[in-house]
């Protein structure tokens, strides 16, 4: 088949239109061709008043090398590209049957040779520690997967009576903790920046349409799945697990591990028990605080890393679609509208807006009592009436405490407390004005924008919560995103803090080759929580990834 790329199209355009304009690139009559397939469809809305979509199609065409020699073009027309996921080994293949000894009567067979699989376990249950012990089932191991939340159903419910009711609050089951880890309660974007020369990712979003995510995710170019339907999928997937011998243990704290002279030799769970194996991935998440301290304690080497904070900004999601997409918002094809922005502002940092949740909600993240944190989240419909976004500024090791590979870890905390207590102390979330908190004058109440943060805000002055980098870096960036965001000042959008957990604060430091880490032996950090991914698939990826090096070296 052929692949016809770069096909744009108006939003209102129909099947016949995208069959003539196809003709047309291929110079063919559209007689000619058989079979239209759309490998993948992205919106195009550079230009407000000229939305477009933009085709990769897939293409049948009668009398193919003849078009492709006319029509030809790297990057335009061309033969569909081999993108096949070929990471992992053959199955071993048949022993040839034996010759006959020199008696004439059959040779003995030789011993078979038994290769016993390693015993891994994986801590953590979100997307790294779920496809890494994905592969693992599938080659023949038998994974222990240990989470110290709960599954899917449970935490839901934990989760969404916090939010109700702010009370009730657990620790080791909320948005941060828990099947699916923390991108269950996101807006579930499936779309990443890294590079993908192994094919991994296509390979995952048919994974996840196999267990139950919408085939769209297949075609979007920026897919997403949603809170609702991420809870089946990662279920799904579990089940999967456990039907091929592996174990998933829920409530099962990590509290401290095992070291025999530089090696990882087993893990201790919060309930005593001690488990020992022969490899450990440690799939923790961003927010694993208490388990980064108890490996650092062990004299695993831990290095600061930069990270962001900020706050949480919402819009009406009208003015975000017709600040987008001009005359096309509100056209069902397109769905609600998303923004992305990165400025430079004159305090010589970047302000920049972070997962980003088009008609979607803020909600309550913390992961330790007594603290506030703040995330976006949205449904697969994507239609509550506001959009959000993390509004965030970039902070470096040079901010926190000096000489401390944990302090970005104790900057997030003091910022969460003092968020907790602007907030009444209760989990409602300190809240501002746009137009005040430019202002630099504490908001009395809302606007025309109403606030979606659960269990509630307490209206204020940010000022108060944030550093003062932050706060101008924020307000300076506030004009140059209206640029190209018409309505971004809108002066009653609600800034709700504080949003700190963007990314992992740390990072251990692992071989590139062996994804083991530098200075422990059998102990694979590996993820978001180690520094090495940013996202549901980049953690997928690196989980891959990991089992990959595992399997390789078990042959």
């Amino acid at each position: 088949m052929l692949q016809v790329s770069q096909l744009r199209l108006p939003v209102d355009h129909s099947d016949k239109d995208l069959r003539r304009a196809l003709s047309k690139i291929l110079g063919i009559k559209p007689d000619f061709i058989r079979r239209v397939k759309v490998k993948q469809r992205a919106v195009d809305a550079r230009k407000r008043d000229e939305v477009l979509f933009c085709y990769t199609l897939l293409v049948e065409v009668d009398r193919e090398q003849g078009v492709l020699k006319r029509a030809g073009k790297p990057g335009r027309v061309e033969l569909v590209p081999d993108e096949t996921y070929r990471e992992l080994p053959e199955p071993p293949a048949p022993e040839p049957e034996k010759a006959a000894s020199s008696e004439g009567t059959p040779a003995a067979p030789a011993a078979p040779v038994i290769h016993k699989k390693p015993r891994v376990v994986v801590v953590g249950t979100g997307p790294c520690g779920l496809l890494c012990g994905l592969l693992l089932a599938r080659q023949g191991f038998k994974p222990i997967l240990l989470e110290r939340g709960k599954a899917a159903g449970p935490r839901a419910r934990d989760v969404t009576g916090f939010w109700r009711r702010g009370l009730d609050f657990n620790s080791d089951s909320n948005v941060q903790f828990g099947e699916g880890g923390a991108g269950t309660f996101s807006d579930g974007k499936l779309y990443t920046q890294i590079r993908d020369r192994e094919h991994r990712i296509p390979w995952i979003l048919r994974e996840l349409v196999k267990a139950g995510a919408p085939e769209d995710i297949l075609v979007k170019s920026r897919p997403h799945i949603g809170t609702d339907r991420l809870i089946k999928v990662v279920r799904t997937i579990r089940e999967e697990i456990i039907a091929l011998g592996g174990e998933v243990r829920f409530e099962t704290r990590v509290k401290d591990v095992v070291l025999e002279k530089g090696v990882m030799r087993a893990v201790v769970t919060a309930a005593g028990e001690t488990i020992e194996a022969d490899k450990f991935v440690f799939a923790i998440g961003h927010s694993s605080r208490d388990t980064f301290e108890a490996l650092h304690a062990k004299g695993v080497p831990f290095e600061a890393k930069p990270f962001s904070v900020g706050v949480r900004i919402e819009h009406p999601q009208g003015l975000v679609d017709r600040s987008q997409f001009g005359q096309w918002a509100g056209a069902p094809k397109l769905g609600a509208a998303a923004y992305k922005f990165a400025v430079h502002a004159a305090t010589g940092r970047t302000a920049y807006s972070f997962c980003m949740c088009p008609g979607g909600l803020v909600v309550a993240a913390t992961s330790e009592p007594d603290m506030v944190v703040t995330n976006g989240m949205s449904s697969y419909a994507r239609a509550e009436s506001n959009a959000n976004a993390g509004f965030m500024v970039d902070v470096k090791p040079e901010d926190f405490p000096a000489n401390d590979p944990l302090g970005g870890i104790k900057f997030q905390r003091a910022l969460e407390r003092k968020a907790f207590a602007m907030g009444g102390s209760n989990y409602r979330a300190p809240a501002q004005l746009l137009e005040d908190f430019i202002k630099g004058k504490a908001s009395t109440g809302q606007g025309k924008v109403k606030p979606s943060y659960e269990p509630g805000v307490t209206w204020g002055n940010l000022h108060d919560l944030l550093p003062d980098y932050v706060c101008e870096t924020l307000i300076q960036s506030v004009p140059l995103i209206e640029k190209g965001l018409r309505g971004f000042s809108l002066p009653d959008a609600v800034l709700t803090g504080a949003e700190t957990r963007s990314s992992s604060p740390v990072r251990i430091p692992r071989d590139p080759e062996t994804c083991e880490c530098v200075s422990v032996k059998n102990f694979l950090p590996a993820g978001e929580g180690a520094g090495y991914a940013g996202g549901i698939i980049s953690a997928a990826v690196d989980g891959m990834r990991v089992a990959e090096i595992l399997i390789h070296q078990a042959v």
